[in-house]
């Protein structure tokens, strides 16, 4: 199919049912979900690339009790899910969210897979216990993939789409409804009457201001963000009296490349399926599959502030991305682990010892070193040998606008402001103070869906 085209700023009309703001995950399952409940829909992207980070996501989609997981084996458990998400989460999740989350996360496997978008291949992520990490059978990185089959369901229904539009500021009727929204539609400033409107602009990883604000120890890091992740549906939502919460909750991701200018997250699923991670002696310090807050603590600890993820040709062989990496030189390439060690400076008999153990760890399911227990389907044997330089960068945040599990918003009060909804990452709570490998993606799909659906609800009681 040819490249999606947004639509013309001049076929911007003044009046909506829903007027979303954001074209990632969240955005775009609202709309399509909106429109099939009858409402008038338009979304808007401040970017001229449409997806937001979503387009950057790369392990999967993570949902439990699915019939893709019984095809692969795997006998499952919603409430399992619940309480390892829980946990990861430092039991700081909102829990009504949550159980909303986790109930509606096989339904939103079938809601894809009934517009033709088909997650059939699993993968695990840190911190979880089962495979629950939904993706293409290419085993292509989730996000791309995602953006681009969503947005062919968008031109099949003829959603229209807006890029370089962006919402100076959310309006209200006297009686403190928000029934509208002013543009600046690629210099033209323009007002949109609504029903309803639904925040999906993504998070703050990408903003100096908000950093600073929330975060001032994390001011010097990278981020794996896209450059329009600054926050914008924050200040609207804020503009007009909705409360944020837990917005010091910032995570970072453990493993990302940053020696070069444009910064390279390495996704999870390069551990899932079997990576190790070194320091620069060569030796293994952490459960690589433990969660993202205590693996990037783990490496931000080791005198470098780096380490290296070491993988053979068998893992290579099951996580798709890994060409992408190679491709843009992020890969570094041995004959045998002691050719590797070498490329990358550190002890050859280290690095071989270290495989070693790893390797008999593997064949007797058993880490005496570090108690790692997924992730554990194959050794590092298979030539060639390959290894990632990574350190730790903003990555998400989990806090955001305090919402509803209907995804109302609410103001400091805990009244609902009505008219004004919000989804994915630009809300707070379902994360707790870690958010898990694989569900940032669930969350898209499983509240832009709630979304489209309370936004169809509410304006027909209108």
């Amino acid at each position: 199919m040819a490249k999606f085209q947004p639509t013309s700023v001049g076929k911007l009309e003044n009046d909506y049912d829903v007027v979303i703001i954001g074209s990632g995950g969240t955005g775009l399952s609202a709309a399509i979900q909106a429109n099939e409940l009858g409402m008038k829909v338009a979304v808007l992207e401040k970017e001229e690339e449409l997806g937001g980070n979503t387009n950057r996501a790369s392990s999967g989609m993570n949902a439990a009790e699915t019939n893709v997981q019984l095809h692969h084996g795997v006998i499952d458990n919603v409430a399992d899910f619940y309480h390892e998400t829980y946990k990861d989460g430092g039991r700081l999740n909102d829990k009504d969210m949550l159980g909303y989350f986790v109930y509606h996360t096989a339904p939103a496997i079938d809601w894809l897979a009934d517009h033709d978008i088909k997650l059939d291949d699993i993968t695990i992520t840190g911190g979880m216990s089962k495979k629950r990490t939904h993706r293409p059978a290419s085993m292509a990185p989730i996000g791309g993939f995602l953006v681009k089959s969503l947005l062919e369901v968008v031109a099949q229904e003829d959603i229209p789409v807006f890029n370089k539009t962006k919402v100076t500021k959310l309006r209200r009727a006297d009686d403190g409804r928000v029934n509208g929204v002013e543009v600046d539609a690629d210099g033209i400033t323009k007002v949109i009457n609504a029903k309803a409107v639904i925040l999906a602009t993504g998070g703050f990883g990408a903003s100096k201001e908000y950093i600073k604000r929330f975060r001032p120890d994390l001011e010097s890091y990278k981020t794996t963000n896209q450059p329009g992740a600054t926050g914008d549906g924050l200040k609207l939502a804020e503009n007009v009296g909705a409360e944020l919460m837990q917005m010091n909750l910032v995570q970072v991701h453990p493993t990302v490349q940053q020696d070069n200018p444009h910064v390279y997250l390495i996704g999870e699923a390069v551990r899932g399926e079997g990576a190790i991670m070194v320091n620069g002696e060569g030796k293994r310090f952490v459960n690589e599959l433990n969660t993202r807050k205590i693996c990037a603590n783990a490496i931000t600890a080791l005198p470098e502030h780096s380490a290296y993820l070491i993988f053979d040709q068998g893992i290579r062989d099951h996580v798709k991305a890994i060409e992408f990496y190679d491709k843009v030189g992020l890969v570094v390439h041995g004959e045998t682990i002691e050719d590797l060690a070498k490329q990358i400076n550190v002890d050859p008999d280290n690095l071989k010892q270290t495989v070693t153990t790893w390797n008999q760890a593997v064949e007797n399911h058993d880490d005496a070193e570090f108690g790692r227990t997924t992730g554990m389907d194959r050794g590092i044997t298979k030539p060639g040998f390959f290894a990632i330089h990574i350190a730790p960068a903003i990555h998400y945040t989990m806090g955001g606008i305090h919402i509803t599990p209907k995804t109302q918003v609410l103001d400091g009060n805990g009244d609902i402001i009505k008219g004004l909804f919000a989804a994915g990452e630009v809300a707070g709570g379902l994360h707790g103070n870690n958010r898990v490998g694989g569900n940032s993606i669930a969350e898209t799909i499983v509240f832009g869906r709630q979304a489209g659906q309370q936004v169809a609800l509410y304006a027909r009681s209108l």
